[in-house]
């Protein structure tokens, strides 16, 4: 286990031990509002239940959900949806990539002292009910258990070193894990130096769609350093059909690497959720992607990627 690692998982209801995780879905996002998704926008706590309803009968027993600061966070709704449903839910923190927060907008301005201790605070005192949305931070109940951070296309744009600088401490001070959004696969290996140099070694880190960029070589490569690859747009068939997601964890697999995969759907848009009358739906990875890769694949794969490396990852493990 990784120095300073938890050993426990944080959710929104309290500390889980990992083994009491079940199958894992460790990319959504709950409750969303972005500047670049106007129209799009995650905030019906109803439609919401009734999403993360179908995502436990799909057989998922936890949901990670990346949502970071800023972006439309809704800690207690989120603490009755899990208590309603059943499901354990984990709340980011941290920054996402800067596309996501226009001009002026107040996380430019922070410094990296100031901005490690919101998140720190989110990690462990409780996240604010208007999410951050100042002037001054009123903590709330509901605490994160994990740390969401982003990198634009194939560059880690100046404010982003800033917000990963800034993530990576608030990573060493509580020991919780790291997700980083690459835009479309891209950018992996200097987000993991910059972490790395930072104090983050690669083995708390799961580096986000990177099945966007099916290249099984560069794959191997983060696996190698002992990144956890998040193949994360399960079901999304403008980008890939689910064989090409299978494919790619057999070809993993076949080097050695199936330990480092992650899977989730990323459905982030309410045209992309059943309760709001789109799809394919939260509960996509659980209704068909898992029970086809158990097909396919075998039961022993499919449990590792949906059980048992989601447990390693969200306490700091080696793979």
């Amino acid at each position: 286990m990784s120095e300073n690692a938890a050993t426990t998982v944080t959710t929104v209801l309290g500390s889980v031990e990992p083994g009491e995780l079940g199958r894992v879905d460790t990319h959504e996002h709950l409750f969303l509002r972005s500047p670049l998704l106007v129209g799009d926008e995650i905030q019906d706590r109803a439609k919401v239940e009734e999403e993360v309803r179908a995502v436990r009968v799909s057989g998922i027993d936890t949901v990670v959900d990346l949502t970071p600061i800023g972006l439309g966070r809704r800690p207690g709704w989120t603490a009755a949806v899990s208590r309603r449903s059943g499901v354990n839910i984990v709340l980011a923190t941290g920054i996402h990539r800067t596309a996501h927060y226009p001009r002026g907008h107040w996380v430019h301005e922070i410094g990296v002292d100031e901005l490690t201790a919101l998140m720190t605070e989110d990690l462990t005192v409780g996240i604010d009910e208007r999410d951050w949305q100042g002037p001054t931070p009123r903590p709330g109940t509901v605490r994160a258990g994990i740390i969401k951070l982003g990198a634009s296309y194939h560059a880690i744009a100046p404010p982003e070193r800033v917000w990963l600088e800034a993530g990576a401490r608030a990573a060493l001070a509580t020991g919780v894990p790291v997700a980083v959004h690459c835009e479309v696969g891209t950018a992996a290996h200097d987000v993991l130096d910059l972490l790395d140099k930072f104090g983050v070694p690669p083995t708390r880190v799961m580096l986000a769609h990177m099945d966007r960029n099916i290249d099984v070589v560069l794959h191997d490569e983060l696996a190698s350093r002992g990144a956890f690859l998040g193949y994360d747009t399960v079901g999304r068939t403008k980008y890939h059909a689910d064989a090409a997601v299978i494919e790619l964890i057999a070809r993993v697999a076949e080097r050695g690497r199936q330990g480092h995969v992650l899977l989730g759907t990323d459905v982030g848009r309410n045209s992309m959720l059943r309760a709001y009358g789109g799809g394919p739906g939260m509960d996509v990875l659980g209704r068909t992607f898992l029970p086809r890769l158990r097909r396919e694949l075998g039961a022993d794969i499919e449990e590792l990627v949906s059980v048992g490396n989601p447990a390693r990852f969200l306490t700091g493990g080696l793979p």
